[in-house]
């Protein structure tokens, strides 16, 4: 089945074909000298049970170790002498491996990155040295200031969901992990009903569409597991009725960080993040937003300060992140409350909702410019929705915000009285 999607305003023209295996194509022709195909499974950390915490990102690895057909290396060295190139990365909610080919190479080299997809070695040989790289990956991980700092903030902001554990997953898991579970784990997660194949480049769309599924077809050679893994259920965190504040002390820091996080919609909420978007902007992104003026611009209590909307699937995180000499920690936290209250108390003037309106559409166009920008909307979007719509329409749904939208979500999931904190101090 092959839709056409239509939208307004028009920005992308992606054709939705569906195989009845289950496997879903999204196809587009765009006049560049490039073909991106971006395949998205829909697994990722989060769907793990603890005593596999990690095995996504592990699998990763494991996926560019050779398939009975490629050796190991073999598949880099066939893609590198195209002048091709290819990679892969795991988050909470997904797994993605992407190849970028001069369209006059695609049909060659497509069935190349579907084998060692479909295909991986997971001999217990193998999975054993790869143990070692990714063990010294965690090391290195918990070496970062910036990674430790996220990791508690993140251990603090959901005492449930799994978005509390590490992508990497702790090393004591990884070191216990059988190269028979992972089998388990490819049999279970990458089926084709899991799976959402991206491509987008300078061929006509039938043909990416005939290439990806004739390329799947002759390497999808397991029997099918036709029933969609069942993941344990998570009920969505309510939000913060008080202040949850942890305090570390890290030897390593040169300079204090404070995190301050507030529980809002994920992905499956969608129309309730906009406006969050929309906030996050004016708060801290830019040398003209709120924060950033006042923080260190104007009374430099801080060196870097930044906010996001983190917009995870299941549930997201409104995030305030500072980097600031450690004397200044009280009065940057009561400057920023400061700001949460005016955001709910005051509606923002029609000049800088025009001005944000304008940045954000226009960011998002300025980030579809490309083959492999296109394949990660499309990709990221369709596997965690199993829709292009919201995708296609965010310039649109941005300009329709009016400011009493932002002061309602101000009001309703930003409470100045209630959230998470993190504060990491720099040892004597």
């Amino acid at each position: 089945m092959t839709i056409a999607l239509d939208t307004k305003p028009q920005l992308n023209a992606p054709t939705i074909h569906r195989l009845s295996n289950g496997l879903t194509i999204i196809a587009e022709q765009m006049p560049v000298e490039a073909v991106n195909l971006n395949v998205w499974l829909s697994v990722g950390s989060a769907k793990e049970t603890d005593e596999i915490n990690g095995m996504a990102h592990f699998l990763e690895h494991m996926v560019f170790k050779g398939t009975p057909n490629l050796k190991v290396g073999e598949f880099e060295k066939l893609i590198e002498e195209r002048g091709a190139v290819t990679n892969a990365a795991t988050s909470q909610d997904y797994t993605h491996y992407y190849i970028t080919t001069a369209p006059k190479d695609f049909e060659q080299l497509a069935p190349l990155q579907l084998d060692v997809l479909l295909n991986p070695s997971l001999e217990d040989e193998a999975f054993e040295r790869e143990k070692l790289v990714v063990l010294e990956e965690i090391r290195r991980s918990e070496d970062n200031p910036n990674r430790r700092t996220f990791y508690n903030a993140m251990e603090t902001c959901f005492t449930n969901l799994p978005y509390r554990r590490r992508v990497l997953g702790p090393g004591e898991v990884i070191s216990n992990l059988k190269s028979q579970q992972m089998q388990d784990f490819h049999h279970t997660w990458y089926q084709p009903h899991s799976m959402t194949a991206a491509v987008v480049g300078n061929l006509p769309v039938e043909e990416l569409i005939d290439i990806v599924s004739s390329s799947f077809q002759q390497h999808h050679h397991k029997p099918a597991n036709n029933q969609v893994p069942v993941s344990r259920y998570y009920a969505t965190e309510t939000p913060f009725t008080d202040i949850v504040r942890q305090e570390f002390v890290d030897d390593n820091l040169q300079q204090a960080r404070i995190v301050m996080m507030w529980r809002v919609p994920g992905m499956t909420y969608i129309q309730d993040t906009y406006a969050l978007d929309i906030l996050a902007v004016i708060l801290g992104q830019g040398r003209v937003s709120r924060l950033f003026r006042e923080l260190r611009e104007e009374k430099n209590l801080v060196n870097q300060i930044g906010v996001s909307n983190m917009t995870q699937t299941k549930q997201g995180v409104f995030y305030i992140s500072a980097k600031l000499p450690t004397e200044n920690i009280p009065e940057v936290e009561r400057i920023i409350r400061e700001h949460m209250c005016t955001v709910q108390n005051e509606l923002v003037s029609e000049k800088d909702i025009n001005r944000i309106r304008t940045q954000v559409a226009n960011r998002f166009i300025f980030a579809n410019e490309k083959p492999s920008d296109r394949t990660n909307l499309y990709g990221y979007y369709y596997s965690q929705l199993g829709d292009l719509t919201p995708a296609l329409n965010y310039p649109q749904h941005i300009q329709e915000l009016e400011a009493s939208d932002l002061q309602n979500a101000a009001q309703k999931y930003l409470n100045p009285d209630a959230y998470g904190i993190v504060v990491m101090k720099p040892g004597k």
